[in-house]
């Protein structure tokens, strides 16, 4: 069958909602909602840079942080034509909500997901990027890096949705900081593998790669569990015309819809969530650098802690000398993983001097904005220093001054991998109008195109359920997935354990987009980033 007979087929059986033009309240609404995300960010960013001291002779940082933030939201306005539009495509197509209500309901749950995130995402992907472009986010790098991994996640996604192809937003993002890593290797004479952090991009990865594996074999047994304990024929029956299931039905349609919203704004919004943190520490390090709202009382405790840490490293590397450069030698060690007798005196000296710092001027927030950059940079190294001395093979020290180094981790992290709640707001406004504007090519695909048959009430809540698990999960274990792969994964598994049949066309395209994500958008991302380093 044809993907146009399948489409007229569905049509003929009254589902002409799905094809209508967005009514006069939708857009009244989209430019509502638009107006206040940019009135709320503009606000809230004003007073931010208003309470560090910020003062500036020159226009042309405003600018470029305006650009910079509007080009990050739009990212995460075309993530919702992909992913976001996935959670209603099964309640749209089985008529438990109308298009207008589901989207704005679906929106709604995003919002709240982003809001009550952990960040934890956000910063497992930017930790893939090299960490000297991390510590050089103000300079003329930091700004070719941050456009060139948006513009090529943009291009991409935008293309695949213009064909209606549900591609992932994860793996093209993941696909673009890869790229950025490889190509600034390159120009700097390094071998492009030594421009990423390859144990971290495993680990995305094998989630990337697995997900829509569990998503199809899990719905697809989740669907023949339900037909031997759930012996309701409607349940397996395709809607009939426009008329709406039976409500215990459309309370679990409804209810694995929620499920599926929260937790794509929980992982998904993340990812925009942490370039516009690069965005911001790169435009506005005086208001952006450090954590200014940790309590006061805090600081003290961190700074005898470094001290702390300071004389146990030193004691370990038998009082050895600092290096000429400790910045350099850990920064080598964070690129290279390669341990040498110089690194333990480097991390001493560096926690010293941030603890010394600290005391100095007494709170975190009472950093002068001449010396935020740096500090920032100190701790944001001297915790990726950390994180590699534990996963490193050699490295062993007393269970003390573990516990000791995970501590100020876990303080120098809150320190500088923070988000505040108005980008939060921000991105949620912007996922939730990315679903208003593109969501009909996205459901079309998934209601229509993976099977042969008609989505049933069934099929439709085993897709959701597996999809609302799985990326519940991974938001807990940090790791990023994509709601587009095991959505619509989980969809083809209920069409397989049925036996409806599968559209392999529409599979074929599926999987290519899926392949051919990662080579392109890395592609795309690298050269952005060597044209963008030529200006």
């Amino acid at each position: 069958m044809s993907q146009n007979s399948a489409i007229d087929r569905y049509q003929m059986a009254g589902s002409r909602p799905v094809y209508r033009k967005n009514s006069r309240l939708s857009v009244l609404l989209f430019i509502l909602l638009m107006l206040i995300g940019i009135a709320f960010a503009g606000v809230n960013l004003f007073h931010d840079v208003t309470d560090a001291g910020s003062e500036s002779t020159s226009y042309v940082p405003y600018l470029l942080l305006g650009l910079a933030l509007l080009i990050a939201l739009g990212f995460e306005f075309v993530n919702g034509f992909h992913d976001t539009a996935n959670a209603v495509a099964t309640v749209i197509y089985t008529h438990s909500l109308t298009p207008t209500v589901a989207v704005i309901w679906s929106g709604f749950f995003n919002f709240l997901g982003v809001l009550l995130s952990s960040g934890v995402v956000a910063f497992g992907i930017i930790s893939l990027l090299p960490v000297e472009l991390i510590l050089q986010a103000s300079s003329g790098g930091g700004f070719a890096m941050v456009y060139a991994l948006l513009f090529s996640a943009i291009i991409w996604n935008l293309g695949t949705w213009w064909f209606g192809l549900p591609a992932s937003s994860s793996h093209t993002l993941i696909g673009s900081i890869i790229g950025v890593g490889v190509a600034n290797a390159l120009i700097h004479g390094r071998t492009g593998t030594s421009g990423v952090d390859w144990d971290q991009a495993l680990k995305v990865g094998y989630a990337l790669l697995l997900s829509p594996i569990v998503g199809f074999v899990c719905a697809g047994l989740l669907m023949l569990l339900m037909k031997r304990v759930v012996r309701n024929r409607r349940l397996y029956s395709a809607p009939q015309g426009n008329k709406k299931p039976p409500t215990w039905i459309r309370g679990l349609l409804i209810l694995t819809c929620t499920g599926v919203s929260f937790a794509h704004g929980s992982n998904d919004g993340q990812k925009g969530m942490g370039l516009i943190m690069l965005i911001l520490v790169g435009t506005m390090p005086m208001a952006y650098a450090l954590n200014r709202s940790i309590p006061a009382e805090q600081s003290p405790r961190v700074a005898a802690l470094a001290t702390v840490t300071q004389q146990e490293l030193m004691r370990q590397s038998n009082n050895a000398p600092a290096p000429a450069s400790s910045y350099h030698v850990l920064t080598d060690y964070v690129r290279t993983d390669k341990l040498n007798p110089q690194v333990l005196p480097a991390l001493a000296e560096l926690t010293g001097a941030i603890g010394n710092q600290i005391r100095q001027y007494g709170t975190v927030d009472k950093i002068p904005a001449r010396a935020v950059s740096n500090t920032r940079n100190d701790m944001y190294l001297a915790s990726e220093t950390i994180k590699h001395l534990k996963s490193d093979p050699q490295f062993k020290l007393p269970a003390q001054t573990q516990r000791d180094l995970d501590a100020l981790k876990a303080e120098l992290d809150n320190a500088t991998r923070f988000i505040p709640w108005w980008v939060k707001v921000t991105v949620a406004i912007a996922l939730g109008l990315g679903t208003m504007v593109g969501w009909r090519r996205i459901v079309v695909t998934v209601g229509e195109k993976i099977g042969k048959a008609h989505l049933n009430y069934a099929q439709g809540a085993s897709a959701e359920l597996v999809a609302m698990a799985t990326i519940g999960a991974a938001d807990g274990f940090g790791l990023p997935v994509s709601t587009t792969h095991v959505l619509s994964s989980g969809v083809a598994g209920t069409m397989a354990a049925n036996r409806s049949g599968l559209q392999m066309a529409t599979l074929r395209n599926l999987a290519m987009a899926w392949i051919l994500t990662l080579p392109v958008s890395i592609l795309l991302s690298a050269t952005l980033y060597w044209l963008f380093t030529r200006f």
